[in-house]
């Protein structure tokens, strides 16, 4: 089916293992994508895997996925119909993607859907069980209160990193986000700025290849960027 023009995002540091089924598994599901691979000066084979798969390479100014977002955004084109957001590790499951841009050509109020990781325990007691011994897991759970209280995104996931978005909705979007911070980022603009909807579709991760996982560091950025982003808000 042919969905109009699509353009995917793929921040990349290293991820020669992920990249290239990355690419292909999005190019199958999608009729003649463009994909920009924003790199961030990767030292193994990652830009030459990406180029040779015909996306068009990106070497990004600086680190940080949100830079890396906010670079990249400076090359998709004005006429751009939907804009897809995803990680370079394989582990986000593309087959779903066209269905997720039927939910936005069927829904003309949604701005964005997005895939829903999160899996939480049936029980209480085992969702109790699992706050107390996860420190990843009580984490997520804590920012993810504090983003819909302070930034009203009423999200199960808001950390996600796959996303297609309605490209309209996003081009006058300029992220201060320079870290992990970026998707707070784009929810708060979507929802409080843009006033616009959000839905959320489950989704099953596969084993990532290669690349690295955000640490507490990034952590501790997220949760300033809420604050700032609800600060402004309050002043505004």
């Amino acid at each position: 089916m042919n969905f109009g023009k699509t353009t995917v995002i793929i921040p990349t540091l290293n991820e020669e293992k992920g990249i290239g089924p990355t690419i292909q598994e999005i190019q199958n599901q999608l009729d003649n994508p463009e994909i920009i691979v924003i790199d961030a000066n990767s030292t193994d084979k990652t830009q030459e895997i990406a180029g040779r798969l015909g996306a068009k390479v990106v070497i990004q100014t600086g680190i940080g996925k949100g830079a890396a977002v906010s670079q990249a955004l400076q090359h998709v084109s004005p006429d751009v119909r939907w804009l897809v957001m995803t990680d370079g590790d394989y582990t986000y499951p593309f087959t779903c993607i066209p269905s997720m841009i039927k939910l936005l050509m069927h829904r003309p109020d949604l701005a964005m859907v997005t895939g829903n990781k999160s899996t939480k325990p049936r029980t209480f007691g085992a969702h109790l069980r699992k706050l107390l011994t996860n420190r990843f897991y009580l984490e997520d759970e804590v920012f993810t209160l504090m983003h819909r209280l302070l930034d009203g995104a009423n999200m199960q996931d808001p950390f996600t990193g796959l996303r297609v978005i309605r490209y309209e909705c996003l081009r006058d979007f300029q992220p201060k986000a320079e870290s992990f911070d970026i998707e707070v980022e784009i929810n708060h603009f979507i929802c409080r700025t843009k006033r616009l909807k959000i839905i959320e579709v489950p989704i099953t991760l596969r084993k990532r290849l290669g690349g690295s996982k955000y640490g507490f560091s990034h952590s501790l950025t997220i949760f300033y960027r809420m604050v700032a982003m609800a600060l402004e808000d309050i002043v505004s």
